[in-house]
């Protein structure tokens, strides 16, 4: 299996957000691949507040973190890019992280 970075919008509608990003992991196993989204797992209850900008921030970060054993990092596209998929964007661009959009809607 190919270990990939998921990115997909988080902040804003929460709630159809997050069911979008359940929607990509989905996509992501179904291709045989290994997914972290690391915005569905860290923004938990009682994990990080996305709210508050240093937490918000410690998350995007930790995340990205797993560029240092992930294959690829994967942008779904279908509602644009976040504020925070562009900081991820700009991160992996920096860092010669091989990257692929996705739509799946």
């Amino acid at each position: 299996m190919t270990l990939v970075i998921i990115e997909s919008p988080y902040a804003g509608n929460i709630d159809h957000n997050i069911a979008y990003a359940r929607a990509c992991l989905r996509d992501s196993l179904m291709r045989g691949e290994s997914p972290l989204a690391s915005h569905l797992l860290y923004t938990q209850p009682g994990v990080l507040d996305d709210n508050l900008m240093d937490e918000r921030m410690l998350g995007i970060n930790a995340g990205l973190e797993w560029r240092k054993v992930a294959e690829k990092h994967v942008f779904y596209v279908d509602y644009g890019y976040s504020s925070g998929m562009l900081y991820a964007l700009n991160y992996a661009n920096e860092n010669n992280i091989i990257i692929e959009e996705r739509s799946i809607l």
